[in-house]
């Protein structure tokens, strides 16, 4: 058998032929998603609990740990990482 394999571009959107500008935000999504599930899981909160800390309602907390991207905007995920106490920084590179 012969397989071919393409190194990645380090953004599996673009590798999935998204429009770039369009890739770089549902990256910084993805990432934001991630950071905030392992958030929950490292503190064992609860959905409950998490909603409660995160100022949101059970079902969003639910969306955000089952990887429900479309359901959380850019803006609202940043919202949920300051509720944390966390600063976010963006880089821009050439």
């Amino acid at each position: 058998m012969n397989e071919m394999t393409t190194k990645s571009s380090g953004n599996v959107f673009v590798d999935l032929d998204f429009d770039p500008a369009e890739a770089a935000a549902l990256h910084m999504r993805a990432n934001l998603m991630s950071d905030l599930r392992r958030y929950i899981e490292k503190h064992k909160l609860t959905q409950s609990e998490g909603a409660k800390r995160l100022g949101i309602a059970q079902s969003r907390v639910s969306d955000l740990v089952r990887g429900k991207w479309d359901k959380s905007s850019l803006e609202m995920l940043i919202t949920l990482e300051a509720r944390l106490g966390r600063r976010i920084r963006v880089e821009f590179a050439a």
